[in-house]
């Protein structure tokens, strides 16, 4: 059953929460009350300028409402077992892990990456979790023969039938990256270390249900994607942007991957999507320019009436999302988009909204990735 909870505070509509089954997804939250942009409490007080930075501020502000969000759900962020978060400028990381530790002392998985921009100027921070409810049975994967972060966050975590890997970059937090800028063997370091995360929870690359890359320079995506192939001769579901940084300097790719034990049910329809059990992994959509064109408006109707074939395809439709992540070039383009996102969500799913440095086509103004779960 799906337990919907309205933001009502918000500018732009969407759901702070839907529990599906033993699953809660949390929209993103960024430190914004929606009225007077970062309000007071999520700001450093220049009549105190060495008590707190605004991005502990801000980390602060967006966490305790999330753990509000998962209470009025049922759970807690000690329940949580996935994490993205998105900076606009990684030389926050350093004072934003911080106040990370203070919340989640059992650390989750986590992918951390730098966006060009979020909704509300002045935001420096988005924070993107998925949780179950406290019933699930849950175990953090140690033992696996993989680099240990430098950062605050565990490796994975197997809940229930699925495993959630936390991001992965090319380094061995010991000598920064040891592969070299060569892409093609970034990638291979990267998917032959969460190979061994999987296998440490009882599962395979073969058993990815839903991945996430993150390059720094899509103009090196044939590279990319040749070494990709070499690991998913049936590739799964993917989303691929190009953010502005990553945690390690010289590092070009991060693979977020999600898989589920070998013996869940599966069907998959030509790398678009994944029925594992009663959810629905979709990769990420963009509009070629070719069909799409450059209007936002065009673009965004093209990619969500692809997806709703998709999800029919699979017995379900836009009605069933419980989670979304859009992907911007430009968030001068939101107001537009958003018009066109309440004509296909009239009751919005949770959502997630950064604007990216690319797209993988050229012209391409938006990416939509959406997670939906059988009726």
């Amino acid at each position: 059953m799906r337990l919907p909870r309205y933001d009502k505070s918000s500018l732009a509509m969407k759901r702070e929460v839907v529990t599906a089954g033993d699953t809660v997804y949390a929209a993103g939250q960024i430190a914004s009350d929606y009225r007077t942009g970062v309000p007071p409490e999520a700001r450093q007080d220049p009549a105190f300028p060495y008590y707190g930075s605004d991005i502990q501020k801000q980390a602060r502000y967006i966490l305790d409402n999330l753990r509000s969000v998962f209470k009025a759900a049922g759970c807690d962020l000690k329940d949580v077992v996935k994490s993205q978060v998105f900076l606009t400028d990684l030389n926050d990381f350093y004072y934003f892990d911080q106040v990370w530790k203070e919340f989640f002392p059992s650390p989750p998985p986590r992918t951390t990456v730098q966006v060009r921009g979020l909704l509300v100027p002045g935001c420096r921070v988005e924070i993107d979790l998925i949780a179950v409810r406290p019933s699930v049975a849950r175990r953090v994967i140690t033992g696996a023969e993989t680099p240990t972060p430098m950062a605050h966050y565990c490796q994975g975590i197997l809940a229930g039938k699925t495993m959630y890997a936390a991001g992965q970059i090319a380094s061995d937090y010991r000598t920064g990256v040891p592969t070299g800028s060569d892409l093609r063997k970034q990638t291979r370091y990267v998917l032959n270390n969460i190979r061994g995360v999987l296998r440490a929870a009882g599962c395979d690359l073969k058993d990815v249900v839903k991945s996430q890359v993150f390059v720094t320079d899509l103009d090196d995506f044939p590279s990319f994607d040749e070494a990709w192939k070499e690991f998913f001769p049936s590739p799964p579901p993917r989303t691929t942007v190009q953010v502005s940084g990553l945690l390690v300097p010289g590092c070009r790719i991060e693979i977020d991957l999600t898989a589920v034990l070998p013996g869940v049910a599966r069907r998959g329809m030509d790398s678009e999507a994944v029925l594992a059990g009663e959810t629905l992994y979709a990769a990420g959509q963009i509009a070629a320019v070719s069909r799409g064109g450059s209007d936002i408006q065009k673009q965004t109707r093209y990619v969500l009436d692809k997806l709703g074939r998709v999800f029919k395809a699979a017995g379900c439709d836009l009605n069933d999302v419980v989670k979304s992540q859009v992907f911007l070039t430009d968030l001068q383009d939101f107001c537009y988009f958003d018009q066109v996102w309440k004509e296909f969500f009239p009751s919005p799913p949770p959502r997630t909204t950064v604007q990216v440095s690319a797209l993988a086509v050229p012209g391409c103004r938006v990416e939509i990735d959406l997670t939906a779960v059988l009726p």
